[in-house]
């Protein structure tokens, strides 16, 4: 008799194998555990970051030879910019902050999860899908000033539902911080971050719902009438608000809160006006104001005494609180380095680097709100975007590399991180400062074809695109080193970085 060896040990093996697999991404998709919801967050949201910076480099590429189409057709030139503004603010910046909240709050806390942990996880896969929706919208023709009805629609309601998942997101770090504190930890005495999560989200669940609100609004004129508000060409005149300033200070305000944290750490102290700092991370989330009114108040010296007064004292408001808010914390930051012995670590290199960045930007806003610099409708915006949200991205980077510890239980080399530090700020400043000049030149913003004016056109752009190809290679180079950190690095005990 002939005997047959069917090899049930490799069979069963690779069986094994496979189920393990399916038990794995079963418990990613299904898990509540706070640190893999965050790191779902954080990992997705550097993806977009890579998508953003893409399609930064084709926009500034496209923009040397404004006369002649090269790399994308002219009618599709609004849609992609819609993806690239989303990308930017919905795809990086809010997500990525809120999921390292949910992944580090709880430990700050000494809580043992984060309070509503599966709205939490509803909270990641409906932004996910969100923006999936709004992908497939734009590249089916969807979205403002897109020709395809149904995909018009698709994206009102993509980019909505990745509100209310960002929304979820923030309710359950807010009341993680109000309600599942250690004993005896008060509000005064909780971390700066976790303040500054606080903080941020309150201020997230204050404006996002006037954002959902706005697109039901639009929604239901496109889809019937499309007489009051435009129809799919007045998307952008209605929402654009959220994507740009000064929505955009309220998602940095962790981002500052991050170096509240990290600065004392790198500098082996504590800091000595730690409630003042708490008092500027609060100031930063005046930024409410200007959202919730979906406008930014502009500073015109024309007309009488009265409205001159009036409108700086608005404008002061609306764009000075914030901004006086964020210097307090660098500056207070700054001084834990000389009351304290500091030493050079990534993590502080990376969010002071980044707070730096998010100050010229809000500067920047500033000009663009003066009437006399006649910067409206010109690049100058998109500058400003760029510089709060690669700004914040830094600072992202240097909570990942502060907390990887806790994260994923491996501490990220600092020297190779601190050199992309340097690449980043090199890629942010190369990616923004450029389209100041421009917008000075009245480079028109949202478009790559049809403008002209006196001046290096193709210099500007080209640094430009040179930007955000280094922010590309930063992000790329953090998640190498990241994934080599968890492969190949030396246990770190979790409670030092908690």
């Amino acid at each position: 008799m002939t005997n047959i060896d069917t090899h049930v040990g490799a069979t069963t093996h690779a069986q094994g194998a496979g189920s393990a697999l399916v038990v794995s991404v079963g418990q990613w998709i299904t898990s509540s555990d706070h640190k893999k919801i965050g790191r779902l967050f954080i990992g997705t949201s550097l993806l977009s970051a890579v998508l953003a910076a893409v399609l930064g480099l084709l926009f500034g590429l496209e923009r040397i030879s404004p006369a002649h189409m090269q790399i994308f057709n002219g009618d599709a030139t609004p849609q992609l910019f819609a993806l690239y503004q989303f990308a930017l603010v919905f795809g990086v910046l809010a997500p990525l902050f809120v999921g390292i909240a949910i992944s580090v709050i709880p430990s700050q806390l000494g809580a043992r999860a984060i309070a509503f942990p599966r709205v939490a996880q509803f909270g990641f896969w409906a932004w996910l899908f969100g923006a999936l929706m709004v992908d497939i919208s734009i590249i089916g023709n969807g979205g403002p000033g897109g020709g395809t009805t149904d995909l018009v629609d698709l994206y009102l309601l993509g980019v909505a539902l990745a509100a209310v998942g960002l929304l979820a997101g923030s309710l359950c770090v807010a009341t993680s911080v109000l309600t599942a504190r250690g004993p005896g930890m008060t509000l005064d005495r909780i971390p700066a971050f976790s303040w500054s999560a606080l903080i941020g989200s309150i201020a997230t669940l204050l404006t996002l719902p006037v954002m959902i609100g706005t697109i039901i609004y639009v929604y239901v004129d496109h889809t019937h009438a499309k007489l009051i508000f435009g129809g799919n060409k007045g998307i952008e005149t209605f929402l654009g608000w959220s994507l740009s300033q000064p929505m955009t200070f309220v998602f940095v305000i962790m981002a500052l809160g991050v170096l509240a944290e990290v600065a004392p750490v790198a500098a082996r102290t504590e800091q000595p006006l730690r409630p003042i700092v708490l008092a500027g991370l609060a100031i930063i989330s005046t930024a409410v104001l200007g959202a919730v009114t979906q406008t930014a108040h502009i500073l015109d010296w024309a007309g009488t005494n009265s409205d001159k007064v009036k409108s700086v004292l608005l404008h002061s408001l609306f764009n000075g609180l914030p901004l006086l808010g964020m210097l307090i914390v660098v500056l207070l930051s700054l001084l834990c380095l000389k009351v304290g012995t500091p030493r050079v670590t990534a993590s502080f290199a990376l969010s002071l680097l980044g707070a730096l960045m998010i100050i010229v930007g809000v500067l920047g806003n500033g000009l663009y709100n003066v009437k006399a610099a006649s910067l409206d409708g010109t690049v100058f915006s998109e500058g400003v975007v760029l510089y709060l949200v690669y700004g914040g991205l830094l600072s992202a980077l240097g909570a990942l590399s502060h907390w990887a510890p806790l994260l994923w239980g491996r501490a990220i080399d600092n020297a190779k991180v601190l050199g992309l530090a340097l690449v980043g700020l090199l890629g942010t400043i190369l990616a923004s400062f450029p389209l100041y000049v421009a917008g000075f030149s009245k480079q028109p913003a949202n478009t790559v074809v049809g403008f002209d004016y006196n001046g290096p056109v193709a210099l500007w752009n080209v640094l430009t695109g040179l930007g955000h190809a280094l922010i590309l290679l930063t992000v790329v180079g953090f998640v190498a080193l990241l994934i080599d950190a968890v492969r190949n690095g030396t246990p770190v005990s979790q409670e030092a970085s908690a």
